[in-house]
């Protein structure tokens, strides 16, 4: 055995193994939320996304790579931000707020549908394999990290999308004032991220909120039961 198999052998590949596992999850939930931005902003009169060519769901439109490295390993993320231009919505605040919310709403939906075909399905993989037990912890990731990003991006700091909806009921001076301020808010949040401020709390609120969905999948779960068997 020459040194490049010994080094196999004792090389642990379970770390790398989770992170590819986040990986795909991660995708579906930034690309399904940048998605529902710009759908959301084109159906209310803005076409700046369509323009740019963000009404996509290939991934690599809408990928920031640091937040992107943050989905993976502390389950917390962006992406890239989809552009929009408030001045073409009929009320450009509301407006504003609504394409806001489309994206931490659709991964609370994602959520909500993973759980469900995680709960339904587990019945009938008694006897599953390799294969489909992967699939059932994809689902599993892929609802905790919809609903990690989800109340994530709800935090009312900019550029994040609670940010935008608070903006939405103050007056008109302070929103303008704030929005200039906007680009400061990303290093404010890498700082909040780095002390570990936002782990600790988002940590907690997420796995609160997790634990309430989880009821999702066990309802499925009981409906899978009368099914398969």
């Amino acid at each position: 055995m020459n040194a490049w198999q010994q080094f196999l052998q004792g090389f642990d590949f379970e770390p790398i193994r989770e992170i590819l596992l986040y990986a795909i999850p991660a995708l579906v939930c930034i690309t399904l939320h940048e998605l529902s931005h710009g759908y959301v902003a084109y159906r209310l009169g803005d076409p700046t996304a369509k323009n740019a060519g963000r009404l996509t769901l290939n991934p690599i439109k809408h990928l920031d790579l640091i937040g992107f490295a943050m989905l993976l390993f502390a389950h917390v993320g962006w992406a890239k931000p989809v552009p929009v231009n408030m001045y073409n919505f009929e009320n450009p605040k509301r407006g504003m707020a609504i394409t806001a919310l489309a994206g931490p709403a659709s991964n609370v939906l994602i959520t909500v549908v993973c759980l469900f075909l995680y709960g339904f399905f587990l019945p009938a993989a008694v006897n599953a394999g390799s294969f489909a037990l992967g699939c059932f912890r994809l689902l599993y990731y892929t609802a905790y990290l919809s609903l990690g990003l989800a109340l994530f991006n709800l935090l009312p700091i900019p550029p994040l999308d609670g940010s935008k909806v608070l903006f939405a009921v103050i007056p008109d001076e302070s929103y303008q004032t704030l929005m200039r301020y906007e680009r400061y808010g990303m290093i404010l949040l890498l700082a909040l991220g780095f002390f570990g401020v936002t782990g600790r709390f988002l940590g907690s609120v997420i796995g609160s909120a997790f634990d309430f969905f989880l009821n999702v999948a066990v309802w499925a779960n009981r409906l899978g039961q009368s099914l398969f068997v």
